[in-house]
């Protein structure tokens, strides 16, 4: 089978399995199967498979099919035109991410921070590219799951910034300490309870505890409202990312807690509400 055959095949099996993306996921692959860029499957699309990179690539387009997410296999995801690891202890960092980094990005240089937390941190994703690209900064990033610190960590390494990050493993605040900060981050569990079901089959393989949210999805939102203050600066923010559809309960819960002012939404590139930016006033 050549680079060519290849291709068309592994298309055709996930056009058949109604996978989404299917020219972009077979390349991919196979790309990870032979460690070669894209441009190479397009000037050698003649060159023939060994036995084993064919039953490497078919094995991995049939993982595909059986609602594997494509980051599993390559155990590679872009995020802030940074490459990170990710596997099924952290969530995929989505492009709507960008956003609430970017948002912090902007306010981090408006008011010179110096300290950022980031709560829930899983891949390290927002930590990482906060790290990389603002100048001056310490993060501290924490998540529950020590598994997921271990990936978080290693991209820190990978994108050599580890000494800019403090890792720290806490249920959010538990075993912070008493340090306060010019800005809190978070893109924290938020999916109702009863739709993590529903969710598509390649979501599902993610793990729960970066997706379950609460019966209401919202008890994230509670408890970093709850304590954010008390670990911010006078005048810091606190910036997360939201459901879609969440934008007037999480305000509410903001508005409810007489600390905040200055709450704002900002839409993702799909024109959905994506962050919620507050501050301690």
């Amino acid at each position: 089978m050549t680079i060519k055959q290849a291709l068309i095949k592994g298309v055709t099996v996930l056009k058949l399995e109604k996978i989404s993306t299917p020219k972009l996921k077979a390349r991919l692959l196979l790309q990870y199967v032979l460690k070669k860029p894209r441009q190479y499957l397009i000037v050698y699309d003649n060159q023939k498979l060994t036995e084993k990179e064919e039953q490497d690539y078919l094995e991995y387009i049939e993982l595909l099919t059986q609602g594997e997410p494509i980051e599993h296999i390559t155990h590679q995801k872009e995020f802030m035109k940074l490459n990170f690891y990710v596997d099924e202890n952290v969530l995929i960092p989505r492009q709507d991410t960008e956003v609430l980094v970017e948002e912090v990005m902007n306010i981090a240089k408006k008011i010179r921070a110096k300290k950022i937390l980031d709560l829930c941190t899983g891949s390290g994703a927002i930590a990482v590219s906060l790290a990389k690209y603002l100048e001056n900064i310490q993060l501290t990033a924490l998540d529950i799951s020590g598994k997921a610190l271990d990936i978080a960590i290693a991209n820190a390494k990978n994108n050599h910034v580890q000494d800019k990050i403090t890792f720290v493993e806490s249920n959010l605040f538990q075993d912070l300490g008493q340090e306060k900060y010019d800005i809190i981050v978070s893109n924290p569990p938020y999916i109702r309870r009863k739709e993590l079901e529903m969710l598509d089959r390649e979501v599902r393989k993610e793990p729960r505890l970066a997706l379950d949210g609460g019966e209401d999805g919202l008890d994230f939102y509670r408890n970093i409202m709850d304590k954010g203050y008390e670990y911010l600066k006078y005048g810091g923010y606190i910036c997360l990312e939201i459901g879609y559809d969440q934008k007037e309960e999480v305000m509410q819960i903001i508005k409810d807690k007489k600390q905040y002012i200055d709450t704002y939404c900002k839409k993702d590139l799909y024109d959905n509400d994506r962050v919620i930016v507050t501050r301690l006033g």
